[in-house]
């Protein structure tokens, strides 16, 4: 889990943006042994798995890259989503009205996540007391804040990525345009495979598994680029 998510602690000393959780991750596979390794990042987490390839590239053998949002824009929703995380303000909001507007409205937030895909019910249910736990909806409007921030003063830019990498994106995804996203990124990083799933939304590795597989056997079997004239090599199976 990200720190923040799941069962995972996120202690308040850091920033914890998505260079610092790449990071983390980088370190925890290194501590299991884990020297080479393919990334894949859905959502925010994209935005993780684009990092390690950028701070850690010797060590990504690829990147698979589902339903992110790379280039985000200055929004509204985004703002408004951010005050829950306002220190002193937030805090209360969060421990007594937000946690029951969560679960009020879990039914509408699943439809908007998995349409026009089918929506999972063994997520739905296995997920809705933890996404509403206070701790936990800290970190998803802190992680808010930090993509407001991207959208209002940093001009996104990944051509520097140099890693065999996979895009894929449903067709239909309800939370901003992914498909225009990745083609996008596409276009920004050399070499890299799209996959447009149709009859998709937000959710594409729960509305078409195999298509994320697929996307996945493909990046293990890309080239790397090569630097300065280098060979370039495919991940071993060894180390698949």
């Amino acid at each position: 889990d990200r720190p923040g998510f799941g069962g995972s602690s996120r202690p308040a000393r850091k920033r914890w943006s998505a260079c610092e959780q790449a990071d983390l991750f980088h370190e925890a596979a290194a501590k299991l042994g884990i020297h080479k390794y393919l990334v894949l990042g859905h959502s925010w987490g994209a935005w993780i798995a684009l990092e390690m390839a950028r701070r850690h590239a010797p060590s990504v053998a690829g990147l698979v890259l589902v339903s992110g949002y790379y280039y985000p824009s200055p929004r509204l929703d985004l703002a408004l989503a951010t005050l829950p995380a306002v220190p002193l303000m937030g805090s209360p909001f969060r421990h007594t009205l937000l946690p029951l507007a969560v679960r009020l409205g879990w039914p509408s937030a699943m439809r908007k996540i998995f349409r026009p895909g089918p929506i999972s019910n063994v997520f739905s249910v296995s997920t809705k007391e933890v996404a509403s736990r206070p701790s936990q909806l800290r970190s998803v409007c802190v992680e808010t804040a930090l993509m407001l921030g991207a959208a209002l003063f940093t001009k996104p830019c990944y051509r520097d990525i140099d890693v065999p990498t996979g895009i894929v994106a449903g067709a239909g995804d309800r939370l901003f345009d992914a498909r225009r996203e990745a083609e996008r990124l596409h276009a920004e990083i050399s070499g890299s495979l799209i996959e447009i799933i149709p009859n998709s939304g937000h959710m594409a590795h729960h509305s078409d598994p195999q298509a994320v597989l697929r996307m996945i056997d493909k990046v293990t079997c890309m080239p790397r680029p090569p630097k300065d004239g280098g060979s370039s090599d495919a991940l071993s199976p060894a180390a698949r």
